[in-house]
């Protein structure tokens, strides 16, 4: 979930520097330096020749990164870690860093022990593509289903599609390698990696779809289903999104009901996010409560302004693909009785974060405030729990079945279905 970006995230008053940085700095001029017991140190101007272009840099970076993790981060205690000890550890490898690459692993390194899942640091070409909406792919995604990696999703025209993917092909390996549990790999554009699958029939089949810069745009998509029900897909929370969700909603005002299908749904902006909520009510309502570095709390509330007021059931679809904003609105209309949630458990991303501009045009995206749901749930790392469970299975992803939208149909026309079982994590 992202707030604004401050206006001046760009423009430092002071330049102050790490510990860490300022000895690799020094190390790296030739010669030593006495530090006096501190936390943060002036940055000195180096003299012409003493230090590398991309040393200097480097530390500047570093210390941004460093200061601003160390001075907004939404928990001062940053979970019980030494903030300090972990800027030595990788203050000297990050000044020292020859490329980008190397520099932001090293950033992400210091980063990741706060186990928060907003604060990371994009690299220059990552920022770029975020802005642009489009970086190179080859058009497939991946779910972790069954204990192994599945192709969930072909794009159309994509070079996966034209590869001859499928959804439900397995995964065995890329570029000769198996998959771990955690992915994370970006194609090249041209770039034509070696992916091995299992197919439908568990036949093996080996592919090198060439990746192309493909948008990367949220998409927006709506099906009716049986009984005139209108199923609306959008994928992140922003102003399109909230314009098309409000005027298809008040196009649809007497359908008896409305599935909203949050599996891709990364999250997005908190602004947009209290207009779309507000949607589904006559009138504003609690949306859970901010809590900031400081410790205050501010409740917010769902806005109204052109709202539908759609006035039929709900029914909100869930899954691990469902984060941050997304799962605010799932844990809202759980909270308020208004729509009942189905699927699987969401992410647990759930904290609103900034991004601030780097030195070399990259960027830190980083949590400054917690958020607790209306009935006190905190909701990072444990995310919301459907009330209604349904299994995911790797025949009905082959069959080409949806049981998520199968048994949102049923629940609508009061039958029973065999899947559904009520969710231990849904509030009682």
């Amino acid at each position: 979930m992202r707030g604004p970006a401050e206006r001046g995230a760009r423009v430092v008053a002071a330049r102050l520097i790490f510990r860490g940085a300022l000895v690799a700095a020094c190390l790296l001029a030739g010669g030593g330096c006495a530090l006096a017991p501190a936390s943060r140190f002036a940055r000195p101007e180096f003299a012409a020749g003493t230090v590398s272009p991309r040393a200097a840099r480097n530390a500047e970076i570093f210390d941004r990164v460093w200061r601003l993790v160390a001075e907004r981060h939404h928990d001062p205690s940053l979970g019980g870690l030494d903030w300090t000890s972990a800027g030595r550890r990788h203050g000297p490898a990050a000044v020292a860093a020859s490329d980008d690459e190397a520099l932001y692993r090293e950033l992400n390194g210091m980063l990741e022990p706060l186990k928060d899942s907003h604060t990371r640091a994009v690299s220059p070409v990552r920022a770029a593509e975020r802005r642009a909406s489009t970086r190179a792919r080859t058009g497939f995604a991946m779910e972790r289903l069954e204990g192994r990696w599945v192709v969930n999703e072909v794009l159309p025209g994509s070079p996966a599609e034209v590869a001859g993917m499928r959804p439900g092909w397995i995964v065995v390996a890329r570029e000769g390698k198996p998959l771990g549990e955690e992915i994370d790999f970006r194609p090249t554009a041209g770039e034509a990696a070696a992916w091995e699958f299992l197919d439908e029939q568990d036949r093996p089949v080996r592919v090198a779809p060439v990746a192309r810069e493909l948008a990367t745009a949220p998409r927006r998509e709506e099906r009716m289903l049986a009984g005139g029900i209108p199923l609306l897909r959008f994928d992140e929370f922003n102003g399109p999104a909230r314009r098309w969700l409000s005027e298809r909603l008040k196009a649809r005002a007497d359908a008896p009901a409305v599935v909203i299908d949050l599996r891709w749904n990364s999250g997005g902006e908190t602004f947009s996010l209290g207009i779309i909520i507000g949607e589904f009510f006559r009138q504003a309502v609690d949306c859970g409560v901010f809590v900031t570095r400081a410790g205050t709390s501010a409740v917010k509330s769902s806005w109204q302004w052109g709202s539908a007021r759609y006035a039929g059931r709900v029914v909100v679809l869930i899954d691990r693909g469902t984060a941050s904003a997304a799962e605010i609105f799932a844990a809202v209309l759980q909270d308020h009785g208004r729509a009942t949630v189905l699927g699987r458990p969401t992410a647990g991303a759930v904290l609103a974060s900034w991004f601030y501009e780097l030195p070399d045009g990259g960027q830190l995206q980083l949590s400054r405030e917690d958020y607790l749901a209306p009935k006190g749930r905190r909701l990072e790392g444990m995310g919301v729990g459907p009330d209604l469970a349904v299994p995911r299975t790797l025949a009905d992803l082959r069959a080409g079945r949806d049981p998520d939208i199968e048994a949102a149909i049923l629940l609508l026309a009061g039958s029973p279905w065999p899947g559904f079982r009520k969710s231990d994590s849904s509030p009682p």
